[in-house]
């Protein structure tokens, strides 16, 4: 009996410290916000962000329709950072943190790269047609690389419908579409790179960007060209402040051109939440550059 009572005894304190073990749990305090640690979580976020856009991927945007018909004016696209290797280009404000360029890597014929103008800074994008020791010439709008001339195959025309951030060069025509919408319509060429690479092409008729006389690309530099021909002003043409970019040193990198994250022509309006998403090209987002 003794026993008996000494093992009730033994449960009942047992249930009183787990009761007091649960008590003292409940009365743990709830760590609360405050405005030093919400402060440390905007800073780590930040820092977050920054470490993403730096070194691998950012957004652009594309303003003009220089790289048509792969590219239209109104795209959002993300640039890979890491393919060309990191410098100040890489970073926020170009801030002078990174000495030249490290773990570099030099494009390939045929890339759409993002670059800073040899200039004034501003962002340009275009592709790469020649590299170092390349030796680049253009003949009534052909490209001779390496002395052969570039596969150039006539396609049907390429159609493009007009809107506010999308215009009719001089070298378009404008025609009415089936759904009586308004179109511009270019003269198109399938170019193709000794790789094999292949890419669409716009050409409006002889210009003077349609002859360069045979160059050879310098150690460290790349030959690169909007893919709209005569609406483009690129390495055929000397290096001007908010005009062109000459032979672009290859320390001026900033990223490859990597998928269209969001299209719109440019008719959206503030006041009309349905233009928001009405006026996007949803066919174009995803596209893999």
């Amino acid at each position: 009996m003794d026993g008996k009572a000494h093992r009730q005894q033994s449960a009942s304190d047992a249930a009183l410290g787990s009761s007091e073990d649960g008590a003292n749990t409940s009365a743990r305090p709830v760590k609360k916000e405050t405005p030093k640690s919400f402060t440390i979580f905007l800073l780590q976020l930040l820092v977050a962000v920054l470490i993403f856009r730096s070194f691998i991927f950012a957004p652009f945007s594309i303003p003009s329709e220089s790289m048509l018909p792969r590219l239209m004016n109104g795209d959002l696209l993300l640039a890979a950072k890491w393919p060309y290797g990191f410098s100040k280009h890489s970073l926020p404000f170009n801030a002078p943190i990174i000495p030249g360029r490290v773990l570099e890597g030099e494009p390939t014929r045929g890339d759409i790269v993002i670059f800073k103008h040899p200039v004034d800074g501003v962002d340009y994008v275009k592709r790469v047609i020649a590299l170092p020791g390349d030796r680049v010439a253009i003949e009534d709008g052909a490209v001779i690389l390496n002395g052969a001339p570039l596969t150039r195959e006539p396609l049907s025309d390429f159609a493009i419908e007009l809107s506010p951030n999308t215009g009719c060069a001089w070298g378009g025509r404008e025609e009415r579409g089936a759904q009586a919408e308004l179109l511009c319509r270019y003269t198109q060429y399938r170019e193709t790179l000794p790789s094999g690479r292949s890419y669409n092409t716009l050409d409006f008729g002889l210009t003077p960007g349609d002859d360069f006389t045979a160059t050879t690309i310098p150690e460290g530099h790349m030959f690169v060209m909007g893919d709209s021909r005569d609406n483009s002003r690129d390495s055929r043409f000397a290096a001007r402040s908010g005009d062109a970019v000459g032979i672009v040193s290859q320390d001026l990198l900033v990223g490859e051109a990597a998928i269209i994250l969001w299209s719109s022509d440019g008719s959206a309006v503030w006041y009309n939440p349905v233009s928001w998403f009405s006026t996007v090209r949803w066919g174009r987002i995803g596209t893999l550059l």
